[in-house]
């Protein structure tokens, strides 16, 4: 009996403390990034950097060009600006970003149509990464290759703030308390495939 015990409690113990710790492997971003000191400079927040196209879709991510226009120069004596501006500015290569909020490519979300449509702010999801002064490390899954901004840090699936997971489950929770609609199926539009491609 004892040992069935001792088995249990170190099954649980591997499984819901040492596994997640090992599931995960961490990386930092190749160049650190003031969200704060940005945010200070620009006229329309969030989205004068993370733009929409003309046809409404999110462009993520701003590409080197929308930066260079500021950072020909390198400005301040921040490590991080000499190395984006030495290595990626003047080198006109793009920087390898890691993507927090990827999701995977069968998973189409429209950020026009929560952001314009629906008039939510950023920070909803994404907390308050627009008021950061350095980018968190990223988490990534060793199995799927995914950020653990998606899975969340809770193993058992719980969660404090709508920005510590990005699942369906989360989409739908969203979707269940902003129309009262008790169905997995939030949109009434073409089901699956409004979200899924």
């Amino acid at each position: 009996m004892l040992f069935s015990i001792i088995g249990l409690v170190a099954g649980l113990l591997i499984g819901w403390v040492v596994f997640p710790k090992l599931l995960y492997s961490k990386k930092t971003q190749p160049v650190d990034f003031n969200h704060a000191i940005h945010n200070e400079q620009v006229d329309n927040g969030c989205e004068s950097c993370h733009i929409f196209r003309e046809d409404g879709s999110f462009a993520g991510v701003p590409k080197l060009a929308q930066c260079a226009d500021c950072h020909q120069e390198v400005q301040g004596d921040s490590p991080d600006e000499k190395i984006f501006v030495e290595e990626y500015v003047l080198e006109e290569k793009e920087v390898p970003w890691l993507i927090y909020s990827k999701q995977p490519d069968c998973v189409f979300f429209s950020h026009a149509a929560h952001v314009k449509k629906a008039k939510m702010e950023c920070a909803i999801c994404h907390g308050g990464i627009g008021g950061s002064t350095s980018l968190k490390p990223y988490e990534q899954n060793r199995i799927t290759g995914y950020s653990r901004d998606i899975w969340g840090k809770n193993i058992a699936g719980t969660k404090e703030n709508s920005w510590d997971r990005m699942k369906m489950d989360d989409c739908a929770k969203c979707h269940e308390k902003e129309t009262g609609r008790r169905s997995s199926i939030q949109t009434d539009k073409e089901a699956c495939f409004v979200c899924h491609k």
